[in-house]
């Protein structure tokens, strides 16, 4: 059976691998955001003009939020179980 200290940190490695995948959604809601509150119209990107594009963006980067949080919790609090913090 592996240690508590393998276990941290297989926990850790899977933690980052959930937060490299999740970092896309983070950049698509900065995009988004970019384009509703401060472009008016006149964005660096062309395809940030148009308002339908935008709110997708926002929306797919919202999904991929919730499902990198769905699947960080349980990580997490299994960490926080193992060091003794739950």
């Amino acid at each position: 059976m592996d240690t508590q200290q393998e276990q941290l940190r297989d926990l850790k490695k899977q933690i980052v691998k959930i937060q490299i995948l999740g970092s896309p959604g983070i950049i698509l809601i900065a995009l988004a955001l970019y384009a509703i509150f401060v472009a008016d119209g006149d964005a660096f990107i062309a395809i940030l003009n148009n308002m339908l594009v935008v709110y997708i963006l926002l929306a797919l980067g919202v999904v991929i939020q919730l499902w990198e949080i769905a699947r960080l919790v349980p990580l997490l609090k299994k960490m926080g179980e193992l060091n003794g913090k739950w």
